[in-house]
C-alpha cells in the first residue's frame, strides 16, 4: 500500500510542475501585465516544485530498493 501512495504524490508533483510550467508559458506568450507582474514568479514555483518532484521521486526509488 505504501508504494502505490508514494507512487501517486510523486505522479500529483509532476503534475504541479507541468501546471505550473503551463502556466509561466501561457503568460509569457501572450505577453502583456500578467508577464511583466508574475513571469519570474511563476518559473521560481516551477523551480521550486521540480525539485519537490525529484525528492519525492528518488524517497520511491529508494522506498522500492
Amino acid at each position: 500500500m505504501q508504494d502505490k501512495s508514494l507512487f501517486v504524490v510523486s505522479v500529483l508533483a509532476i503534475g504541479v510542475v507541468l501546471a505550473v510550467l503551463m502556466t509561466g508559458i501561457g503568460g509569457f506568450a501572450r505577453g502583456g501585465e500578467f508577464n511583466k507582474k508574475h513571469g519570474n514568479r511563476m518559473m521560481r514555483w516551477r523551480l521550486y516544485a521540480q525539485a519537490a518532484a525529484i525528492v519525492i521521486m528518488l524517497l520511491f526509488v529508494w522506498w522500492r530498493a
